[in-house]
């Protein structure tokens, strides 16, 4: 990285990340280069927005069009990419109606206003789990049950119950006359990529039809086809009432969303919740340039295509390392549980060539791109690979 770059973060940008010291200048596909032509093969593109890896071409094709043609217009009037992105994403979930704002963290907090603004007015509480995550804005942190993202906040905002995650019991236990809702990620991501429990998700259904409860998906990450499916509901067979959405939503432009049945899409009455660029005409049309791509070239049979060599190529590291505790893959989410810090994990294969995270100390996250080549995903996995036998 140049010092002129280092020199300009320094003096003027709020010290809130950490951040490694690469400057990107471009990215195609699962590739990045830096400012220094340096060559980096990412299987973490975007934080797991870009799923269909850097500047797919479509999207880009669709936003340059769209950025000529009108680039913002207030949700007070119409314009016809908005509803039609919301077709194509009821289409292709279980109907009803979208609200569009920016990010993840936006779209869950439209969904805890809707759980309390549908319930009865003494209910407000919301349960969620311990090792999920829901943004960083108030509300979503103190949905989110990790201790460490409310260092420094307290005291949180008031409502919500913490459940282990997976365990049905504590959950029945926790439900009262006060109880509104139930939040859960149906496969945790920062969490470690930790898959539900059998019966788990479909007893939280239960569950809330028996004590007329919303079920809130918090799809941010597994949504628009990481796992295979276009949402992973689909995958576990469990229905919710309420979906939030956006990483990959919009192909790498910023862009969040909440999906609801049309009975309960009313309770989110105006006046009552809004976000200004929501939905705008930028983030619609990537939106749906993004839904047809991966339709076009059949990139759902991708994920799961791509999942299962991960599969196969990662799951004997079990058998062959002590470090190695345990591989968990639902298509393009990819978890190895390492016994170790898995920081010096990430420093060495970025050191290699090759980008990945690590999430909760000793996960090494991978959320590669649907349009990885079969070639990239060898050689990644290669990179990874010695770099765990080197330190294990």
């Amino acid at each position: 990285m140049s010092p002129a770059t280092e020199e300009l973060f320094s003096r003027y940008v709020v010290p809130n990340y950490g951040r490694f010291p690469v400057s990107i200048e471009r990215g195609e596909g699962s590739q990045v280069w830096d400012d220094q032509g340096r060559r980096y093969l990412d299987f973490f593109p975007g934080w797991g927005c870009n799923l269909l890896g850097h500047c797919p071409p479509p999207v880009v094709e669709a936003v340059q069009e769209q950025v000529a043609q009108l680039i913002h217009v207030p949700n007070t009037w119409h314009f016809e990419s908005q509803g039609q992105w919301a077709k194509l994403l009821s289409e292709r979930s279980f109907g009803g109606q979208a609200f569009f704002c920016n990010s993840g963290a936006e779209a869950n907090e439209a969904a805890i206003k809707l759980v309390r603004l549908h319930a009865p007015k003494k209910r407000y509480k919301i349960i969620t789990f311990q090792g999920g995550f829901h943004g960083r804005t108030f509300g979503a942190v103190s949905a989110t049950a990790q201790p460490k993202y409310h260092e420094g906040l307290g005291p949180m905002l008031p409502g919500f119950l913490y459940a282990p995650f997976g365990d049905l019991d504590a959950v029945r236990e926790l439900i009262d006359e006060e109880t509104a809702g139930i939040l859960v990620e149906p496969i945790q991501g920062e969490g470690g990529i930790r898959l539900p429990p059998e019966g788990f998700l479909q007893g939280l259904r239960d569950l809330a039809d028996q004590h007329e409860l919303l079920l809130v998906f918090d799809e941010v990450q597994t949504g628009c086809g990481r796992t295979g499916e276009w949402f992973a509901y689909q995958n576990l067979g469990v229905t919710p009432d309420v979906m939030t959405l956006a990483k990959s939503l919009c192909g790498g432009i910023a862009g969040g969303a909440l999906l609801t049945t049309s009975e309960i899409a009313p309770s989110l009455r105006p006046g009552m919740h809004a976000a200004t660029f929501g939905g705008n005409p930028i983030a619609a049309r990537a939106g749906i340039a993004t839904i047809e791509m991966i339709e076009k070239q059949g990139l759902l049979q991708r994920a799961k295509d791509l999942g299962e060599t991960f599969r196969k190529k990662l799951g004997p590291l079990a058998n062959e390392l002590d470090l190695v505790k345990e591989l968990r893959v639902a298509g393009l989410m990819i978890g190895l549980e390492l016994v170790v810090d898995g920081a010096p994990v990430v420093t060495a294969c970025m050191e290699k060539g090759l980008l990945v995270n690590c999430t909760q100390g000793n996960v090494v996250r991978l959320l590669p791109a649907m349009t990885l080549t079969n070639k990239e995903l060898q050689e990644g996995c290669e990179i990874l690979i010695d770099v765990l036998r080197s330190i294990g």
